[in-house]
């Protein structure tokens, strides 16, 4: 009869090597199945990795982005990146009576109603209406035909004053240069009086969340008659009260004039005021500046009011 070490020695080694011939017999079903998760398991990170894509031999530089998807980060709707250009929503329509921002996007169409009463320190004032169709063109062109009549005081006769024709052009995409310069050309034929030329600098961006910044250099050339020259500035700034309906800001507008006959002895005219615009609609934007005029050879009163829709 064997001690009781002796039997529980023999007991160890008979499930070590139990334990050895389990190891050494696989289910060939089991290891195929095995196999075939470990590959899945690779194609997946390398999926993965490729964003989305199996993989296909290219190099690390060659690989897309991966997408993170996730909810929107507080911020403005209008400031939204849209169309072919990535600029912002609230560039897309006007926001400033008296200053441009960048262009339309493309394929875009707008008709505008301008109201313009200018008060003078002394006699009638003199009400101006507009008719322009804006059209944004691809490779950030937008092109602009304007119809413009003018009245005398409340019963003069209503006479077809200009007519105008604008050219714009961005020089980028929105972001990639410094306030998002465009030039700007416009030809005004007048009905009676010399026609005239001008030209613009377009200047614009964002200067932080729900504020909205514009400014116009402006040169502006009479063809004949007196010679007339303007030279100018405009400004604008904006601020987002509700999103998508409703901006409150102010505007500026400094010009000096002179005469082929008198170059260099300038008058002056500054304009200063605050500005609206509402959105009833998406379609429909209405945006009213009554400036103010300051100075000795400024206007009374220099007043806009302009509603669009986009078709």
């Amino acid at each position: 009869m064997n001690s009781a070490p002796e039997l529980l020695a023999a007991v160890l080694v008979a499930t070590g090597l139990a334990a050895h011939a389990s190891a050494q017999v696989v289910n060939p079903a089991d290891a195929q199945r095995s196999a075939q998760e470990s590959q899945q398991d690779a194609d997946a990170s390398t999926q993965q990795a490729a964003g989305g894509e199996p993989y296909d031999g290219r190099h690390s530089w060659e690989l897309p982005p991966t997408v993170v998807r996730g909810a929107r980060l507080p911020q403005l709707v209008e400031e939204d990146l849209i169309g072919d250009y990535g600029q912002p929503r609230w560039t897309a329509r006007r926001l400033f009576p008296s200053t441009r921002v960048y262009v339309r996007p493309a394929g875009q169409i707008e008709f505008e109603h301008w109201t313009r009463i200018k008060v003078p320190k002394e006699g009638r004032s003199t009400t101006e209406t507009s008719y322009e169709l804006e059209l944004g063109l691809p490779h950030r062109f937008q092109f602009d035909l304007y119809y413009v009549t003018e009245q005398d005081g409340s019963q003069g006769d209503l006479d077809v004053s200009e007519q105008k024709y604008e050219l714009r052009y961005a020089f980028a995409d929105w972001g990639e240069l410094w306030m998002n310069p465009t030039g700007y050309v416009e030809y005004v034929s007048r009905g009676g009086k010399s026609d005239k030329v001008e030209l613009k600098l377009l200047l614009g961006d964002e200067v932080a969340p729900g504020w909205h910044f514009g400014t116009n250099l402006v040169w502006e050339h009479e063809l004949g008659d007196s010679l007339e020259n303007e030279y100018g500035i405009t400004a604008g700034l904006a601020h987002t009260m509700i999103d998508q309906k409703l901006s409150l800001g102010a505007e500026m507008k400094l010009a000096f004039l002179d005469e082929h006959s008198d170059r260099g002895n300038y008058a002056k005219e500054l304009e200063v005021g605050p500005s609206l615009q509402y959105r009833p609609v998406p379609q429909m934007h209405l945006d009213v500046a009554p400036l103010i005029g300051i100075g000795a050879d400024s206007r009374r009163a220099d007043i806009y009011i302009v509603w669009g829709w986009e078709f």
